[in-house]
């Protein structure tokens, strides 16, 4: 179970920054953009933690931790779910910021911090996966999605955000993958700036 006192006064101090969503991260170590804080919001991380729980000690890959939003939302439902969160990103001093706010809400324990090139790590980690989060380089999506596809677990969860666009459908070469791996139902929602969710039915042949 998570400490929902500390998991709380965590995700406050997260939407204290996001009420602003052009402002740079106070203290960050470096000015070239990376500061920027541009998390999936709060509906988004309410439903990833919906849909996380959901399943049963579920094997989670985050694919883009940026400053860790996303992940505290989903270390907490693994860690009420019996489950592991493996998350990704670029930039040391991201995921440093990551792994000192997870730290802060109690959750650190449930989560497995990785540093460098997406692909490059995927290449080295080993399925299944239940449950995955695309949100990093976007020209990543669809690479990513090749390399992770054959290691999604029967009835895995795969979402993917910032997929609309002024009411338009983004990552359309990404999109179309996903719909046409066999045994796959994929919708995109207006929740936050756009998220598709989709659930695989059966082994990915």
């Amino acid at each position: 179970m998570t400490d929902d006192a500390r998991f709380t006064a965590v995700l406050d101090a997260y939407h204290r920054l996001i009420e602003d969503r052009t402002r740079t991260l106070e203290g960050a170590p470096f000015n070239d953009g990376r500061e920027r804080f541009m998390p999936v919001g709060p509906e988004t991380g309410q439903l990833l933690a919906v849909l996380a729980r959901s399943l049963e000690a579920p094997r989670i890959l985050e694919l883009g931790t940026s400053f860790g939003y996303s992940t505290l939302w989903l270390a907490s439902a693994a860690k009420t779910a019996g489950g592991r969160v493996t998350t990704i990103e670029k930039y040391e001093e991201k995921s440093a910021f990551a792994r000192q706010m997870s730290e802060k809400a109690g959750l650190a324990d449930a989560v497995e911090f990785l540093v460098g090139d997406a692909l490059e790590i995927q290449r080295d980690l080993s399925g299944p996966w239940d449950f995955v989060l695309i949100d990093h380089w976007k020209d990543l999506y669809l690479p990513s999605y090749e390399l992770l596809k054959p290691d999604l677990a029967p009835g895995a969860i795969l979402v993917a955000d910032n997929m609309l666009r002024d009411g338009r459908e983004q990552h359309l070469d990404f999109a179309d993958a996903v719909r046409a791996t066999d045994g796959m139902d994929s919708v995109v929602l207006p929740v936050g700036s756009g998220i598709l969710v989709a659930r695989l039915g059966r082994a990915v042949l």
